[in-house]
């Protein structure tokens, strides 16, 4: 259980996969109960892992998970963030995630994208840029290597 503790206190108390609270003191079998789980299907990869409850893990399964969006945000094609988090840690640089109809729109959706990453990839230094382009705003995030 010790692991669970550690896992759960690292991740605030927060289910990586739907970005939800999760109750540690829940049954462990429980849909809603904690469970640890790695955010990749890569049996190789060296991942550190993460804080789920057990239904979104048991959902998952052994596929690449897809972190949705809120339905609140109004974002034309956005970036599948997985693959967007993988990218920027291995890499760093710069990233086109998402265009927005409007700038509140696009700032409501880079501050989400911030604080959504500094849970999805702990320890990531990421940040935001809104720019205008084509009669639409673009959403950009940064990120150096670490």
């Amino acid at each position: 259980m010790s692991l669970l503790d550690d896992v759960a206190r690292r991740d605030s108390c927060r289910c990586w996969v739907c970005d939800e609270p999760v109750d540690v003191d829940m049954s462990v079998n429980d849909p809603r109960g904690p469970s640890v789980d790695s955010r990749t299907a890569d049996r190789k990869a060296k991942v550190v892992e993460r804080l789920a409850h057990r239904a979104c893990n048991s959902r998952k399964g052994a596929v690449k998970v897809v972190i949705a969006w809120p339905d609140r945000l109004r974002v034309v094609e956005p970036a599948p963030l997985i693959t967007v988090a993988e990218r920027l840690e291995r890499k760093g640089g710069r990233e086109l995630v998402a265009r927005c109809p409007s700038k509140k729109d696009a700032q409501e959706t880079a501050d989400w994208l911030v604080d959504r990453l500094s849970r999805l990839a702990p320890g990531l230094p990421v940040s935001a840029s809104v720019d205008a382009g084509g009669g639409q705003y673009l959403v950009t995030l940064a990120a150096g290597r670490r």
